[in-house]
């Protein structure tokens, strides 16, 4: 069984917070610029964030996407990064297999947490996305001294920042504001149409669970994962929903002993920098009541990336893939 290891700087922050306490569209290759006339129209465009309005003259034509999800973004709304970090450790081109075919010219592969400015600088950029980040203030500084950065939106620190707000300040910067809209509608009638297929998920309680080396969490409002759950008619646990937030602001901590509390009428667990069996074989997870009557999904590999990753090309596959998985132990 494949493990993927998962993006540095979300893991690290959800793993230390446990600590404390416990098909896209079209795959036609865009262009490194894009090109249309409309898009060209868009400027100049302003984009607010966390750090204040950033304002971009014309169309980038070279833009490093640095965000957690950001290049992908970029791919969807038809723009190839020439520099990309690849949180999620895929390799090659640093995508998923929901976004292969997309470059015609592979990006550099630039770091995630701790980036190297001079290759960024080497690469000449005219726009840098970093709009699902850490929200440091000292990292965006070192990145708008080499070129007008997008920085996280207000309320974005530690990777908060959601798909709704990636997708549209990223269509802003890039001057594709009406495939932005068009991208996130193809999400909502996804999900839309996967709910009206599986009515009977509506106000079921759904917990999402992860496991690490040293502990177990849940994710709770504010992250995608449990939003992606909504979507789909659940309601997140009211036990895990009561709980305090970690540091990282989307997860609560659980331990061996009060795993109990994450039981619902359906669960999504998965593995963090660990083998798929540490989680299943677990004498705490066997033991929680959803599990032992088989309503628990356990996903890894690419859909537990996809899942994980939130934009939209990641999310549509996610759907396609976990869906079914859903479907076989709730109805």
């Amino acid at each position: 069984m494949r493990l993927r290891v998962l993006a540095a700087a979300l893991v690290a922050t959800l793993a230390a917070g446990l600590a404390a306490c416990s098909s896209g569209p079209t795959n036609a290759a865009p262009t490194a610029a894009g090109t249309s006339a409309a898009a060209d129209a868009a400027f100049p465009a302003t984009v607010a964030t966390k750090f204040g309005d950033v304002t971009i003259n014309a169309k980038p034509t070279k833009v490093v996407a640095l965000g957690w999800g950001d290049a992908e973004t970029a791919l969807a709304l038809g723009v190839q990064p020439v520099g990309a970090s690849d949180w999620l450790g895929f390799g090659g081109e640093g995508v998923g297999p929901w976004a292969k075919g997309l470059y015609t010219t592979p990006p550099v592969i630039i770091g995630t947490m701790e980036p190297s400015f001079e290759k960024i600088a080497a690469l000449k950029p005219d726009l840098i996305l970093d709009v699902k980040g850490s929200g440091d203030q000292a990292r965006y500084d070192r990145l708008k001294s080499i070129a007008p950065t997008i920085g996280v939106p207000k309320g974005g620190d530690s990777y908060l920042t959601n798909q709704q707000q990636q997708l549209s300040m990223i269509a802003a910067a890039l001057g594709e504001k009406a495939k932005g809209e068009a991208l996130a509608k193809e999400v909502t009638d996804a999900f839309t149409a996967a709910a009206a297929a599986h009515p009977g998920w509506k106000g079921k309680t759904v917990s999402a669970v992860t496991k690490t080396a040293d502990s177990w969490g849940a994710y709770v409002d504010g992250s995608e994962r449990v939003t992606f759950l909504q979507n789909l008619g659940f309601v997140q646990n009211p036990r895990i929903a009561a709980m305090q937030a970690n540091s990282s602001g989307f997860s609560v901590t659980l331990s061996p002993e009060n795993l109990d509390q994450a039981d619902a009428d359906v669960i999504v667990a998965f593995p963090i920098f660990i083998e798929t069996a540490k989680l299943t074989g677990d004498a705490a997870w066997k033991a929680v009541p959803a599990v032992k009557a088989g309503r628990a999904v356990v996903i890894d590999g690419d859909i537990s990336s996809a899942y994980s990753l939130g934009t939209t090309l990641a999310t549509k596959y996610a759907i396609d893939q976990l869906v079914p998985k859903l479907a076989a132990v709730v109805k």
